[in-house]
């Protein structure tokens, strides 16, 4: 089903995307970074927030970075991640394949800049074993996202 409105999308607004699936799962950073022959960071993870005021808005950040709280509550507010079910019922994605394309309900969505290190990124595309390679301006303009500044990286975060 999800895959299937992800297809949808892509058929209305890019038919020259194509939608690579896979025999194995991607739906972490690590497997699909490996299963596509990539870095982590050209992963672009999909994550769902609920803000304190009750918006639901999903942001996509690079595979490696981390979102920096503080960035994230002067942006949004306080915000928690959604929970694995409550994620699938409002994108329709289960999580692993959530995607910002063929959502199942309209979100509000977030880039992250730090996806622009990179000309080709590769967001799920509705599955746990599918996704797409896309600039991150076009995955923006297809998403109708926002770029934001909100994640850290390893560089950035105290020592253990």
């Amino acid at each position: 089903m999800s895959l299937e409105s992800v297809r949808r999308f892509f058929a209305e607004r890019a038919p020259h995307m194509a939608i690579i699936e896979l025999e194995t799962s991607t739906a972490t950073v690590e497997l699909a970074a490996r299963a596509h022959g990539v870095e982590p960071g050209r992963i672009a993870k999909t994550l769902a927030f609920r803000t304190v005021a009750g918006e639901v808005l999903i942001l996509v950040t690079r595979g490696d970075a981390r979102i920096d709280n503080a960035r994230f509550k002067a942006r949004f507010g306080k915000g928690k991640m959604l929970g694995a079910e409550e994620v699938e019922g409002v994108t329709g994605h289960p999580v692993g394949g959530v995607c910002p394309f063929g959502l199942a309900t309209p979100l509000p969505v977030y880039l992250d800049t730090s996806l622009t290190a990179f000309d080709e990124v590769l967001p799920a595309a509705g599955a746990v074993h599918s996704a797409v390679r896309v600039s991150p301006t076009l995955l923006a303009e297809l998403a109708g996202g926002e770029w934001v500044d909100v994640c850290k990286f390893a560089s950035e975060m105290p020592a253990a």
